[in-house]
């Protein structure tokens, strides 16, 4: 039996990766992330300090966390770098899945970042010790507007990105936690309850665990390329069936190539077989309608007698 085998990659933009984002609009991202390690290293540097000067669990937590943060900002800018490379003779696809692993490291790096606070924080609980109110204060205030810059920078990027929603989720929640620490410094300073900085301490780890879970759990997720969150599985079967003589689909596949890309491929039964046409318009749709940059199709002209095949319904 004939297959007829069909790559379609008309309108491909390699350098914006099948979303909307132009290259530009990449080198803004790349630039602001620059930013947001030099702005937040500094933070963290006077935060660890301010700190361990003024015995608050609260301001070294969040001081760890940013550092996490720090850490999470330069892996996403390298795999966004990387990315950028062209493919070659072995690595067909680029490097662009390296961002799939570092957001995957960076949600395993926030946690262990929490475990490591989490272990301080019950060790200040046990044993509270006095605490620069003054100090807290000033220093988390400064957090707030570090973080929630940073953060304004990141939010036009992170709609199309897992790895830069990472980033903006992470100074996000820095901003709110650097409140909380805020609100902490001013409570031990007026009522004298010093098991308030643990305990706030404590809280803002909740916070942050159960804000992140999401990341992490879409990171595993396009890290065992499953599909991307935002793509209807049955939806994408249910459009090829209706494409126009397809009366069957199987060996339905779609996976992340990275944190923004997507690829396709499919077997099409089409007894009336192929033209450059349909497939030239299926790709655009395609991409329009599921925003799926790589598209692989197979036309079978016969019928439809593959076991997982699903056919149109007459």
């Amino acid at each position: 039996m004939p297959h007829d085998h069909n790559h379609s990659h008309a309108g491909h933009d390699h350098g914006s990766g099948g979303h909307h984002h132009g290259p530009a609009d990449l080198e803004n991202v790349g630039r602001f992330f620059g930013w947001g390690i030099a702005l937040n290293l500094a933070f963290v540097a006077a935060e660890a300090t301010g700190g361990w000067w003024a015995n608050s669990t609260a301001l070294l937590s969040d001081a760890g966390h940013n550092l996490s943060d720090v850490l999470s900002l330069a892996l996403a800018w390298g795999a966004l770098l990387l990315g950028k490379r062209p493919a070659s003779a072995r690595y067909t696809y680029g490097f662009k899945g390296i961002s799939i692993q570092a957001a995957l490291l960076n949600a395993a790096l926030l946690y262990l970042a929490l475990g490591i606070i989490l272990w301080e924080t019950i060790s200040h609980l046990r044993h509270p010790e006095p605490v620069n109110g003054p100090l807290v204060m000033l220093l988390a205030g400064a957090g707030i507007v570090v973080n929630g810059f940073t953060a304004w920078l990141f939010s036009r990027g992170q709609k199309g990105d897992v790895n830069v929603r990472g980033a903006y989720l992470h100074m996000l929640t820095d901003a709110l936690v650097s409140v909380g620490v805020v609100l902490g410094g001013a409570l031990v300073y007026f009522t004298g309850w010093l098991w308030l900085d643990p305990a706030i301490s404590f809280v803002i780890l909740i916070i942050v665990a159960y804000s992140s879970w999401g990341l992490l759990r879409e990171t595993v997720q396009l890290s065992l390329q499953a599909v991307p969150t935002g793509i209807d599985p049955v939806a994408v079967r249910r459009f090829l069936l209706a494409q126009p003589g397809v009366t069957g689909v199987h060996d339905l596949h779609v996976w992340p190539l990275s944190t923004r890309d997507t690829a396709l491929t499919a077997h099409l039964v089409r007894p009336s077989g192929t033209d450059s046409r349909f497939l030239h318009e299926l790709q655009h749709r395609i991409q329009d309608e599921f925003n799926i940059g790589h598209i692989t199709v197979q036309i079978e002209p016969g019928a439809c007698t593959h076991e997982s095949c699903d056919a149109a319904h007459p």
